[in-house]
């Protein structure tokens, strides 16, 4: 892991700390968006019963530098991910597909993130360098994965990650 974020309040950033506790079924111990329903604001003015699959924001460092290569300045935290990976591509995991974090945590994917227009408020332009379309014209998201917390730990930058991909046949990650 390359960084951990939390922020108690509804921001679009998220403040590198030095470690965050995952809460089996809840999220990131301190987080806005800990909780079982969900409690990104727009899905909550939809629906306030749904499951919250969002417990745990992940984004690969390597956007980061794909970003830079196109004139943006992004650091860890700053698309408001809990979890910054290195080496792990993370977009092309499955659904299902479990994480292990450092000793103990573990998530399961559940899907990519569909970033909000507030990424524009952030960096004019952004919303369109993390959503892109492919040459048949599907729509490609970029800004990472999200996931719900099977096994709580405590987790830090430099810790392990491992990946256990759930049994065929694999379903492609899709919005959540």
């Amino acid at each position: 892991m390359v960084a951990v974020s939390r922020e108690a309040e509804h921001r679009f950033t998220k403040a590198n700390v030095e470690s965050i506790r995952l809460l089996a079924g809840l999220g990131v111990e301190g987080d806005a968006h800990l909780g079982v329903t969900v409690q990104h604001r727009s899905r909550v003015a939809a629906d306030p019963t749904q499951p919250n699959l969002r417990q745990v924001h992940l984004i690969h460092a390597e956007l980061f530098e794909e970003l830079a290569e196109a004139g943006f300045t992004v650091a860890a935290g700053e698309l408001g991910e809990n979890v910054t990976t290195g080496g792990v591509d993370l977009l092309g995991l499955p659904t299902g597909t479990l994480l292990r974090l450092g000793a103990e945590a573990v998530v399961e994917v559940t899907g990519l993130r569909n970033p909000c227009p507030q990424i524009n408020a952030f960096q004019d332009g952004l919303l369109k360098a993390v959503v892109g379309r492919d040459e048949a014209g599907g729509i490609v998201r970029k800004a990472g994965i999200m996931a719900i917390v099977r096994t709580g730990g405590d987790i830090r930058p430099g810790d392990a990650i491992a990946v256990e991909l759930p049994a065929p046949p694999h379903r492609a990650l899709e919005r959540v």
